[in-house]
């Protein structure tokens, strides 16, 4: 690009680039926002748009920012590999794969140890389910309503939100346990009398609706685009249980939670439970496609065909990677995400008991926590009121906050800044939330 072109492109208005994007990118890629933010930089917790408002970013990037917009640690270690090495594919070793691959195998639970990269989350998920089968000789997959595992043919298979499933024939063999929504509980009980019933209905699933024997199952330790749907504490080893009773290997998708997101490096540390498989993304680079699958050497050595993935283990991606693992680390971002998540879980807490008619449930782990609305609590209505959060949201954006949106119902707010987020950031960001609630009441 010469100067010129360079001056013309900073020279464009809001309304130029909206206009693009109407012109010329497939309609089914939305704003969250009515009024749609064009983000031209950022650093930190902040992002900045082309009218150079400034907001703090507490959705990072679907919560992949894991250490902050720009990091400089981050950065330097992406140009020094640009200018080294952009790309060779996984046929040829590079020092950044290598080292990376090594890392994962040191810090993630008990015998996973082999990893294979992708550029993407569905990747991974798509290639623990064809490493299940492998390893097992079963063919059919349990996963979760309300669950999201991405935007491939299995992936949305495997997603038990129709909203984010096409139109085309899915894949065969999966089967969608009852989600562990203590909130909404699929069987009207409730927690802990229920006996933590959804996780025991795997049984009944998996010898009413499959042939008897599984390859296994893939759930999320908190379920993301769902609504940081939370799981209760004994979820996870009462399914271990009875998948591996069935034949089947447990797999934690850890797309979302990886990476200190809720306080501990993964999110399934908070369950007691080692998982067969684990796959990663999002927060792996801080914002460069890097997606991870990393299990044990039988399952790994199960797979006797070829397989590669043309950009993963990218050196650029994985040197981020690594990047991002040393700010971790030496910044005890773990420990922050854990003291940090527990401020603003308070300060939600207390928002709720000002409001509430229309705040029906608070959840989450560490820095993944969730609003849910409702048409009124105290009245015992809890039909979602997706309207309501819909105008919510663009009042914290008045605010100069940026949340994220999920669930089934659409009236779920996600709140997921980066780890590296302040205690007077978490302030400012409650004193948002509450400003742009009290309008709505």
């Amino acid at each position: 690009m010469n100067g010129k072109q360079s001056e013309e492109r900073q020279g464009r208005s809001r309304e130029a680039v909206l206009r693009q994007y109407r012109n010329h990118v497939f309609p089914q890629v939305k704003s969250i926002h009515a009024e749609p933010v064009v983000v031209t930089e950022g650093k930190g917790c902040r992002v900045r748009d082309m009218d150079g408002a400034s907001y703090l970013d507490f959705f990072g990037g679907i919560l992949t920012i894991s250490v902050g917009h720009c990091n400089e640690r981050v950065t330097d270690a992406i140009v020094a590999q640009v200018q080294r090495l952009t790309h060779v594919s996984s046929l040829y070793p590079t020092l950044p794969m290598g080292e990376l691959a090594e890392r994962l195998a040191r810090i993630t639970p008990g015998a996973l140890e082999k990893c294979f990269f992708t550029a993407s989350g569905s990747e991974a998920d798509e290639m623990a389910v064809m490493m299940a089968q492998s390893h097992t000789g079963n063919s059919e997959i349990i996963a979760l309503r309300h669950g999201y595992s991405g935007r491939t043919l299995l992936a949305q298979s495997l997603t038990g939100n129709s909203v984010w499933r096409g139109h085309a024939h899915l894949a065969p063999g999966v089967r969608h346990a009852p989600a562990p929504y203590c909130y909404r509980c699929p069987f009207h009980l409730t927690y802990p009398k229920c006996g933590v019933a959804c996780a025991r209905d795997v049984r009944e699933l998996i010898e009413t609706t499959t042939s008897g024997r599984v390859a296994g199952m893939l759930a999320e330790p908190v379920m993301g685009v769902g609504g940081f749907i939370t799981p209760p504490p004994e979820y996870f080893a009462i399914v271990a249980e009875i998948v591996r009773e069935y034949g089947g290997v447990l797999i934690a998708d850890e797309v979302q939670t990886g990476f200190g997101r809720t306080g501990k490096r993964w999110g399934i540390e908070h369950y007691g439970v080692e998982p067969d498989l684990m796959t990663m993304a999002k927060g792996i680079a801080n914002g460069l496609p890097l997606g991870a699958l990393v299990t044990t050497a039988p399952i790994a050595d199960s797979f006797e065909k070829s397989t590669l993935s043309t950009f993963g283990g990218n050196p650029v991606s994985c040197a981020a990677a690594n990047a991002v693992l040393d700010v971790l680390e030496e910044e005890q971002l773990l420990e922050r995400a854990a003291v940090m998540g527990e401020r603003l879980r308070e300060g939600l807490v207390r928002i709720r008991h000002r409001f509430p008619a229309i705040v029906g449930d608070i959840r989450g782990i560490g820095l993944m926590q969730a609003i849910e609305f409702v048409m009124d609590e105290t009245a015992g209505d809890r039909t979602p009121n997706a309207e309501l959060t819909s105008g919510f949201i663009e009042g914290a954006r008045r605010n100069g906050l940026l949340l994220g949106r999920g669930g089934l119902y659409a009236n779920v707010v996600r709140i997921a800044p980066p780890l590296t987020v302040s205690a007077d950031e978490i302030d400012e960001a409650l004193a948002a939330v509450e400003n742009a609630l009290v309008p709505l009441i």
